[in-house]
């Protein structure tokens, strides 16, 4: 046989392939979960591993004898004895330290008899090292830049294609490498072990959790992971063990799988309960009572439950001028506080602050008109942002501005300023670790209604936010953000388009990094979107403030209803119509294990002096109503607790006066 027709058979058939009967893959293309392989099945325990949970997610700790956890090479490669020469690797770790200079290897493949390394990847502060034995000896690609140790869960997708080498790390922008010498066509793993977390030596040892480890022959992975709605958590096959709860066999109260969560007490406020809360504890001080997350709720453990027994008028605070919104929050080791959003510019906005029992006047700060305030954080900093109907600038145009707390003049200092339209509402919230601040622009000038919102991200570089998107609404008077499992969702309350005020609002879905329409949900002048959870199930509650059409009077008397997240066809269906009178908001808030929602009934077509009205939840019969409270012109519901009791604050829009109620309980 010729020199040259023995490189063409050896070409199309390659060095692994039979030239007698029918040639057979090593392995079929398939996932093959290398972390599965390496455990017992049927849930047994096994020596030196332990689950942890960790911000929501799952991972093994490994803590064994080096070498135990390994497998064979030819129970996966059964056809033959050469790894592909295509292939890629998919791994979901989380690692907290790691010493300068020190590496950990996430797994290898060692020969039995020689120690000799074939294959490995480890990492160390910030590389990533893919090792493998060519022809000449032993290979190292080196991929820079890769941060892995940061106490947080990473996903990396490393795809191996003769001399390229790409990593994709939480489903972000491709790193290509491309070594001098490729990938060896031929790799013989004959007589070899997969050892995961370790180079079958105690040197090296991975410290970290390890949450997925997958090998997929002959193709580029990043496809079939990313896009991926948690790009650190991204899936293409995880051990069914990291995904149920661990069952505890009949008859014996050991776990049968050794488990362990991140159990952290929180103490204060009512903190966050969402999926990476999952398994927190929170001890209410209030209440003496220590309750679980569940991934949505807070459960009750241990503690007295409360059940609402009357409302007691509290406390008159006379403002400044008409009210039209309050914002409740605590700053940590600082106090209770109340940002008043006050009509007239002469006195500008009060910061009330909770001092023996009561509100206090604390802070003035300059607005023209405020309509709302909304409190957040950002990177462990304080921020209250105004939405300010006609703050001017030099040019004319409207502004809104953002006040940063200091914690050395123990005041909001002017931080931000940004271009708004008769903004009504400001909502910040966290997608993914990023920070973001819509604004609910109600119109432009006198009569354009139909005019963009605006959602800011905030620039770690700059320290400021920034357009990041923009969004047309329809006399947008209110913003709710809200997530449900793994998903985001936005939904705006228009009120408004300049002829009716029977128009859709739109809940938007967060997908491919913008928020993108989800559903449309007739209403009349929608003025606030209150979404809370009752058990598994999800509610949104929309206050309609007036039936209005080109031609004819308003009607104020009308309903506002009560919408709830049907799994089956993923759309909110109508759960319950409530009379309200132009409602203004809605306020959910629990005590002990009985659930309520209040409303802002702020006109009835003759009379701003009218009963809002508090209803509790009854299971099938939806909301009834239990308390009816005098207010006048009331815009807007708060609910706050202190070392005092348990209260509701209202702003009036109709007279300089807001009220605190004290909800008595038995």
């Amino acid at each position: 046989m010729s020199t040259v027709l023995f490189i063409f058979l050896l070409i199309l058939f390659g060095p692994h392939r039979s030239f007698a009967g029918s040639w057979r893959p090593c392995t079929d293309l398939v996932p093959l979960d290398l972390l599965s392989r390496a455990l017992p099945g049927h849930g047994q325990a096994f020596p030196g591993v332990h689950m942890v949970q960790h911000k929501g997610a799952r991972g093994l700790q490994l803590s064994g004898t080096k070498g135990d956890i390994s497998f064979p090479a030819s129970q996966l490669f059964v056809n033959c004895d050469f790894f592909p020469e295509e292939f890629s690797i998919v791994v979901t770790l989380k690692v907290s330290h790691l010493a300068n200079k020190k590496n950990e290897y996430i797994f290898t493949l060692v020969e039995d008899n020689s120690a000799q390394l074939l294959l490995g990847l480890r990492f160390s502060q910030e590389k990533l090292h893919l090792l493998f034995l060519g022809p000449t000896g032993k290979e190292y690609v080196t991929l820079r830049a890769v941060k892995l140790v940061d106490n947080h869960w990473h996903t990396l997708v490393l795809a191996v294609t003769g001399h390229h080498f790409t990593l994709s790390l939480d489903c972000g922008m491709p790193l290509e490498i491309v070594h001098e010498r490729p990938f060896p066509v031929a790799l013989n793993i004959k007589g070899s072990r997969f050892y995961i977390g370790s180079r079958r030596r105690w040197k090296g040892f991975f410290s970290g959790l390890l949450r997925q480890l997958v090998l997929l022959p002959g193709t580029d992975a990043t496809s079939r992971v990313c896009p991926s709605l948690e790009p650190s958590l991204a899936v293409l096959s995880i051990p069914r063990v990291l995904l149920d709860l661990p069952i505890k066999p009949h008859g014996n109260e050991v776990l049968s799988y050794p488990y362990e969560a991140e159990v952290r007490v929180t103490m204060g406020t009512e903190p966050a309960c969402s999926k990476q809360e999952q398994g927190q504890l929170w001890f209410d001080t209030l209440r003496k009572g220590l309750l679980l997350c569940d991934g949505q709720a807070w459960t009750s453990l241990i503690g007295e439950k409360q059940r609402l027994d009357y409302v007691e008028d509290y406390q008159d605070l006379h403002t400044n001028s008409e009210t039209f919104d309050v914002e409740v929050f605590q700053i940590p080791s600082v106090g209770l506080f109340a940002a008043m959003a006050n009509r007239e510019a002469r006195h500008g906005s009060v910061i009330y602050k909770w001092d023996g029992g009561r509100f206090e006047p604390y802070q003035n700060i300059s607005t023209t008109e405020a309509l709302a305030w909304k409190y957040f954080t950002v990177d462990k900093k304080m921020f209250l942002a105004v939405a300010d109907s006609r703050g001017h600038g030099e040019g004319g145009q409207e502004l809104s501005a953002i006040y940063k707390w200091s914690p050395r003049k123990l005041r909001f200092l002017h931080y931000q300023t940004l271009e708004t339209h008769c903004a009504r509402d400001w909502e910040a919230f966290q997608i993914q670790g990023e920070a973001f601040l819509a604004v609910a622009n109600h119109r432009a000038g006198d009569n354009n209604h139909n005019i963009d919102s605006v959602i800011y991200k905030w620039n770690p570089g700059t320290k400021a936010f920034e357009v990041n998107q923009t969004i047309q609404t329809s006399g947008a008077y209110d913003w709710e953000f809200f997530t449900v499992g793994p998903y985001y969702f936005l939904v705006v309350a228009n009120t408004f388009n300049g002829v009716t005020t029977h128009i859709d609002s739109t809940i938007y879905i967060w997908l491919g990094g913008r928020f993108q329409r989800f559903q449309d949900i007739k209403t009349f002048g929608a003025t606030d979107w209150e979404m809370f959870r009752i058990g598994s199930r999800v509610f949104l509650a929309v206050a309609n403030s007036q039936r209005l059409y080109e031609r004819g009077p308003g009607v104020y008397a009308i309903n506002s209803t009560i919408y709830e997240l049907d799994m089956m066809t993923k759309t909110f269906l109508k759960f319950q119509d409530i009379i309200t009178y132009s409602a203004l908001d809605w306020e959910f808030f629990t005590l002990g294990d009985e659930k309520f929602l209040v409303v802002a009934n702020s006109y009835d077509g003759t009379s701003y002096s009218l009963n809002s009205v508090i209803y509790r939840w009854q299971g099938y019969e939806g909301f009834v109503p239990i308390h009816h409270l005098p207010t006048i012109g009331c815009r807007d519901w708060e609910y706050f607790t202190s070392a005092e009791g348990i209260y509701l604050i209202y702003s009036s829009a109709r007279e300089p006066l807001s009220k605190v109620f004290k909800l008595k309980t038995y």
